[in-house]
């Protein structure tokens, strides 16, 4: 008798947005996809964070499939910890500094004296980014680019035209990476062929349209990190400072959720041929009140029993995103946008 046939895995496209330490949380949903063995990654897009993760996943599958790809991802998230690199003293010391000119503790001071704020050109004179090491160690950035496995698409903020620059795993290098995770507070600008760029949170958090004519999957998990809608007026400094953040960086995104109702909703009419434009069918996962519990203070934090708590939380709503929604995976969406756009 013959053994069953292997059930067919359901492709999707991975869109993962920035948030700083907060992109633990897209680790820990990324291990429950990975884990669940029923789906195959056909595309990731990511911004900041999410472009770190994004780069990472996608070398831990070119490399060895999903079971690779998840030591991968906790091999970085441990390397980025401090706890995983420095000792008690260094660690004080590090973490004195990352708060001395973290821009949410400095809002109250920005508010009494704006010209007090200092730039990144003034105390990081030499420019240093200790991600970047962790991600050329374990990244292998040319064997990357000639593989075909899965698509990638890393978005930065061109500083001059505030344009959203998109870079595609053929061209795919560290420094393209660090441009989408260029917060301009904190790191000068990264300079690719002689063009300064920012953080890719800016312009496309993460970005969505590379799907549309460059994949052929209509499926897109969103894993979201700032939440669009959060209840209450903030009245501290460091409560404004978060929200607005929180507005800015989702704004691109809102955008494209305008653009892909609004296709949907002309095919759905009879105005467009499903022939020549895609019906995306989106899908989210999110960490909802539990997530929006932790301060945008938390996402300079490079403790490693904050990753490892995010880490479960967002295993915790990967899990659960499965078990209500994969069936719709290839059917319809699940997300509805239009909630988003009144």
């Amino acid at each position: 008798m013959s053994a069953p046939a292997a059930t067919q895995k359901k492709r999707i496209n991975l869109a993962l947005q920035g948030g700083g330490a907060h992109g633990a949380f897209t680790w820990g949903a990324l291990d429950a996809l990975l884990a669940d063995g029923r789906l195959e990654v056909a595309g990731i897009s990511g911004a900041s964070a999410g472009a770190m993760n994004a780069v990472v996943l996608a070398d831990g599958l070119r490399e060895g499939g999903p079971e690779a790809a998840r030591q991968q991802l906790k091999h970085f998230w441990r390397s980025v910890s401090l706890d995983g690199r420095l000792n008690a003293a260094q660690r004080s010391l590090f973490d004195a500094y990352l708060s001395a000119f973290d821009p949410l503790k400095f809002s109250e001071r920005l508010w009494q004296s704006a010209s007090s704020f200092l730039s990144p050109y003034d105390f990081n004179p030499l420019d240093i980014n200790p991600l970047r090491s962790v991600l050329t160690k374990l990244v292998d950035f040319d064997a990357l680019r000639t593989s075909d496995d899965v698509k990638l698409f890393i978005s930065a903020t061109n500083v001059r035209t505030g344009r959203i620059k998109v870079f595609r795993r053929p061209e795919l290098t560290a420094d393209m990476v660090m441009a989408s995770a260029c917060l301009p507070t904190l790191f000068r600008a990264v300079e690719i062929d002689g063009v300064p760029y920012w953080d890719g949170g800016y312009s496309g958090n993460p970005p969505l349209f590379p799907f549309f004519s460059e994949t052929d999957c209509l499926d897109v998990v969103l894993v979201q990190l700032d939440p669009i809608e959060r209840p209450g007026t903030p009245d501290t400094a460091a409560e404004i400072m978060q929200r607005m953040n929180e507005i800015t960086f989702n704004a691109p995104l809102i955008g494209e959720f305008r653009a892909i109702d609004f296709v949907a909703r002309l095919i759905d009419d009879g105005r467009l041929k499903e022939t020549r434009y895609k019906k995306i069918r989106m899908h989210l996962i999110e960490g909802g009140a539990a997530l929006a519990a932790y301060t945008a203070d938390t996402k300079m934090q490079a403790d490693y029993d904050l990753f490892k708590r995010l880490f479960d939380l967002g295993r915790s709503a990967g899990e659960k995103f499965i078990a209500d929604h994969y069936e719709a995976i290839g059917e319809q969406g699940t997300l509805e946008l239009r909630r988003y756009l009144a």
